[in-house]
């Protein structure tokens, strides 16, 4: 293993010093290191040993470790990656572990003393902070309609053509139903549709509307498999021009639409025969759940299902503090809010609903998400044609550490099926779940 040469670098620190501090940093932080990681200094030194490792984290300059870890923050870790301060190489998803012994070693005030210092002596190094996206710098006042709609807008008016290369070819965002081990993405995503149709127990002739409804993968099955009048609402442009094409293209037209519409801009009441939301809920943010309930159960019909498929963060973990402190805040999902399943339940009740079947889809999750990497990953140069390099990496890095928080249990998703009660009492649902599953 060659050190090279000993020269100056830039700042007031040799080539020798800054290896020697970077090596003091690392132990300091990792320890003895990690069996799934390793990390390789800009002069191709390995840490803690030449034993090959899933995982390589690439140090590209002498200050790499101080513009990771010097802001002291998730976001300043996270821009280290974004900017290209340090790359990671192999199974993004193994870093995730590393990262929580990490916290848990530097929750020690005398751990962070002596790094901070040695941090300071490294050389202020790094690539500028600029991409054309930018974070998300949202304005007016949280959870308004206009300011919802920009929230959206920075999320997923990136690229329909981005999406395309890592989603399946339905363009479905949010978690796939796998009923085998050998299910592809599209077999398992056409499960979760079929299987949420079947949840509302749907017939030919009802009105469906779709709450946040993507590129409308979800509206067209349900009208093309099951006759339904569908109509499909967001605040995405791109998707309601590609949504509603595709619709167009199927010739379904005539019972499947896809409008820009906000939630609480929706018209009519008990218009509609059952309503579904996937993956929108995240959205709404705490302090509006009964309004969002509220207004679903305004739309439906007395005894019309709701079925309510959200992303759920397990009750009694610490929340982020202050606004723009997470890398999914900051750059994937600005606004975004995940609440506890109880306080999602506890806000439907309240809006009026009885609540009829709760499942958890945890492992689902974990798995799209790990399809969704590989896809991105695997696609990497068609990516650049469609975003610039920081934008496919926010991608895999929140991807691959979402796919963490499911595996691990911090994060959850549920479909809660909602029943809107009919004044006469019965609730006209059959005694089992059996339709759910036959074929």
């Amino acid at each position: 293993m060659s050190q090279g040469s000993v020269m100056p670098t830039r700042g007031t620190v040799t080539t020798e010093e800054a290896i020697q501090t970077n090596l003091r940093v690392l132990s300091a932080l990792f320890g003895a290191g990690s069996k799934q990681v390793g990390v390789r200094l800009w002069n191709d030194i390995l840490w803690p040993d030449e034993e090959p490792r899933p995982v390589t984290l690439a140090l590209k300059h002498p200050g790499a470790l101080r513009a990771m870890f010097l802001p002291g923050t998730e976001v300043g870790l996270a821009e280290a990656y974004l900017y290209d301060d340090v790359d990671i190489e192999g199974e993004m998803e193994q870093v995730f572990d590393l990262a929580e012994s990490l916290v848990e070693r530097a929750g020690d005030w005398r751990t962070r003393l002596r790094v901070a210092r040695d941090l300071l002596r490294l050389p202020k190094e790094g690539t500028p902070r600029s991409t054309p996206r930018g974070r998300a710098r949202l304005r007016g006042q949280r959870h308004s309609i206009e300011r919802d709609r920009a929230a959206i807008r920075y999320h997923y008016d990136v690229s329909n053509d981005f999406y395309s290369l890592w989603l399946d070819e339905r363009m479905v965002y949010s978690c796939a139903y796998f009923c085998s081990d050998d299910d592809t993405l599209e077999v398992a995503q056409a499960h979760k549709l079929d299987y949420i149709c079947r949840k509302l127990r749907l017939q030919p002739g009802q009105r469906l509307l779709d709450i946040g409804c993507g590129w409308g993968g979800l509206a067209l099955w349900a009208a093309e498999h099951y006759g339904v009048d569908a109509t499909g609402i967001t605040l995405s442009e791109r998707q309601a021009e590609l949504a509603n094409r595709r619709i167009a293209e199927a010739g379904l037209a005539d019972r499947c639409r896809v409008e820009l519409r906000d939630y609480r801009e929706v018209p009519g009441e008990a218009c509609y025969d059952a309503l579904v939301s996937v993956g929108m809920f995240e959205h709404v943010g705490e302090a509006l759940l009964t309004t969002y309930f509220s207004r679903a159960r305004a739309l439906l019909r007395p005894g019309g299902p709701f079925l309510n498929h959200g992303i759920a963060v397990r009750a009694g973990l610490p929340r982020p503090r202050g606004r723009g402190t997470t890398l999914n805040e900051t750059y994937v999902f600005p606004d975004g809010e995940l609440v506890p399943i109880n306080a999602t339940l506890r806000a439907a009740e309240e809006a009026g609903f009885e609540v009829r079947d709760v499942e958890s889809l945890r492992e689902h999750y974990a798995r799209t998400l790990r399809h969704w990497v590989r896809r991105l990953e695997a696609h990497r140069d068609e990516a650049l044609q469609c975003v610039d390099e920081v934008t496919y990496r926010v991608w895999r890095l929140f991807m691959a550490g979402s796919a963490h928080g499911f595996n691990s249990g911090r994060l959850n998703v549920y479909q809660s099926l909602l029943l809107k009660p009919d004044p006469s009492g019965p609730s006209g649902l059959p005694l089992t779940r059996e339709d759910w599953y036959l074929e």
